[in-house]
């Protein structure tokens, strides 16, 4: 599969980029009409973790989709994505931090310590900071092979923000259980692929 390059990059990843920022700009909106329901924080601070965790499984979802449709191509899109889950991972924190916690240091430490779901969310976005730090073309050739192997941080990341989801959530776990289960396809996708190409014969 191949989409013509100078539409690939001047109509269908200025598109992407729209729908990946369409949530944050739906989401000012509600703010600003006061039209998203009894508590606006609340529902900001959950759509913006569950926004970040949709497009971290995006950003994983883009290999296999690459091996299935034989499409190289999309390989192009996965920094933006991934960079996009991370914008969203910065702005539900920052509601966390500013909204439930005033800025609080002592009240976010304590909380972290009573409430095991809170530590587990800080656990995913330090996992998650490195590799948006390093996802410049300009980090990469100066880590080399070190890179990739940083960068298998991203399955770590992704398993915390589904127990950190899961977690949150104490009555309705169907949300939980449908992106545990699409994080373990990928997964299992990965293991797959890693030992076809263990245990492919070398020449």
């Amino acid at each position: 599969m191949q989409i013509n390059p100078k539409f690939f990059n001047k109509v269908f990843k200025p598109l992407i980029f729209f729908l990946l920022a369409l949530p944050f700009l739906l989401l000012l909106s509600g703010l600003y009409f006061n039209s998203l329901g009894a508590n606006p924080i609340e529902y900001v601070l959950r759509s913006l973790g569950e926004w970040a965790l949709i497009i971290l499984l995006l950003a994983l979802i883009i290999s296999p989709l690459r091996h299935a449709l034989q499409w190289i191509q999309v390989l192009q899109l996965r920094r933006m994505v991934g960079l996009f889950s991370f914008f969203y991972a910065t702005l539900h924190l920052l509601c966390y931090l500013g909204f439930e916690q005033a800025f609080d240091i002592q009240s976010v430490i304590n909380d972290i310590w009573e409430r095991p779901f809170i530590a587990v969310g800080v656990a995913a976005f330090i996992t998650l900071l490195p590799l948006a730090i390093t996802s410049t073309r300009t980090k990469m050739r100066q880590l080399g092979t070190r890179w990739k192997l940083l960068h298998q941080l991203v399955y770590l990341a992704v398993i915390l923000c589904v127990i950190h989801f899961w977690w949150l959530v104490k009555a309705d776990i169907s949300e939980p259980i449908i992106y545990a289960a699409l994080t373990t396809v990928v997964l299992l996708e990965r293991v797959w692929r890693w030992s076809k190409i263990k245990n492919k014969p070398r020449p």
